[in-house]
Order: structure tokens, then sequence, then C-alpha cells
């Protein structure tokens, strides 16, 4: 079975890419642990001083896997490993999000992370948590309404509805809004003008413009933990992500 994540460096720019094609980049145990490795591969590298992270033509990443909801229901996985959008935040180098398909809940919250984030004019974007009977996890709480507004971003979490990227080209934290053919090439145009600045120098400035960021994020993910406790907890739950989860 392939790798579910890439990693290749070229002049400082850490390309790691997200292609689970068969499991269409649904967070499951082992897509998670290989984007963890990758992260702490480009920290550990002093070579790399920008990160584009990509995902498949026509999603970027798909949220949760089913088996991974049924792991949280069955209390084989903690809430508490949810937090894959810190990754990015604490990454110490920027980040760049090349969103050229779809994200889905978790994995829009991942794209939502980065430093600068660019998203394709019609692909989908949404947070799908309270269809599945969860309230939001990953710093949803948090990073949707500081990237979206406040006003798009409660809207998206509480109505559950999908907007495409064009739709989103005001928000305060999208850089970017391209054909989906342009993303990728932009995103990597970004890096690459990145990663000519000393690696030092980025991480003290990364460090400087996250450490609120991350403290919200933090803080968000101690509420949302106690919410997905007690909702895990209720037999509706596991009725909705039977009933509304599409692969």
């Amino acid at each position: 079975m392939p790798d579910p994540i890439s990693l290749t460096l070229d002049d400082g720019v850490a390309r790691i890419a997200m292609e689970d094609e068969p499991g269409r980049n649904a967070l499951d145990a082992r897509f998670v642990d290989a984007l963890g490795a990758a992260f702490a591969a480009v920290e550990a590298d002093q070579a790399v001083r920008a990160v584009l992270l990509t995902g498949l033509p026509d999603i970027f990443c798909a949220g949760a896997a089913r088996s991974l909801l049924s792991g949280l229901l069955e209390g084989e996985v903690s809430v508490a490993e949810l937090g894959l959008p810190r990754l990015l935040l604490a990454c110490p180098v920027p980040v760049i999000a090349a969103m050229r398909g779809s994200a889905v809940g978790g994995g829009f919250a991942l794209g939502l992370a980065a430093d600068i984030v660019i998203l394709a004019e019609t692909a989908r974007y949404g947070f799908n948590f309270l269809d599945l009977g969860l309230t939001p996890g990953m710093g949803v709480t948090w990073l949707g309404p500081a990237r979206l507004g406040l006003g798009v971003g409660d809207e998206l979490i509480y109505s559950t509805e999908y907007r495409r990227g064009r739709d989103l080209a005001a928000s305060p934290g999208i850089n970017h809004v391209l054909p989906a053919a342009e993303v990728e090439p932009k995103a990597e145009d970004i890096a690459r003008r990145i990663a000519q600045k000393p690696r030092d120098a980025l991480s003290l400035l990364k460090a400087h413009q996250t450490r609120a960021s991350l403290d919200a994020f933090d803080a968000a993910r101690e509420e949302e933990m106690r919410m997905h406790r007690t909702r895990l907890a209720c037999p509706e739950t596991a009725r909705l992500i039977r009933t509304n989860y599409i692969e």
C-alpha cells in the first residue's frame, strides 16, 4: 500500500503532498501518523525554509475517516488526538496551503491553519460536524471565524453549508482564490520566494506571528474536547454518523 503522504525537498521548499487517492485523503490513523512524521522531518531539517502543503486535484482533505469516527465513539481514539492543524501553526517555517480541491470538516481546518491559504474558485469548502451529531473539533471554533470572518465562519459552522472558493474571496484569512489550475503554481511561487530568506529569521518571525494564534487555538481545543465528550456519550451521535457520513 503506497504511503498516504510524500515529502520532497527542493531548494529550501518542503512539499508535503497528501495523496491517499483510495482513501480520498480522509484522516485515518495511518494518514494522521504520516502527516505528523512529515512535519517532524521539516522541523528537524534546517535546510527547509518554507512548506508547501498540497492534496489531490479534486480533494484537498476529506476530514475524519469513518474509522476515526468509529474509534472516537468506541473510546479507542482520544478526542485529544484531533489537533492536526497545530502542526501547521507550530511549524517553524511558513506553510502555504494549496487547496486546489475541496475540503471538508477537519480537512478544511487543516488548510486554514496555514500561514498562507490559496483556494480554488469552484472547489467546495465547509464544516460538516453538526451533520454528524458532533460539535466542531480540530480548532474549528477558532479557525473558522478567525480565517473566514466572524459572520461567515459562524454561519458555515452552524449551517454546515458548503461554499465555493469564489464565495470566500473576501475572507480575511484567505490570501488568493484562483482557477484550479493556477492554485499550485501560485503557491509554489510564494514558497520559493520565502525560501530565499534565512531560516533563523523566518523561524523567529513565524514564532512571533503565530504566538497569539497558538494560544487561541489551544484554548478553543480545550473547549471543543469538553463538548466532544458530551456528544460522544449521546446515542444520537452514533445514529447521525451512520446516517449522514458520506464516503
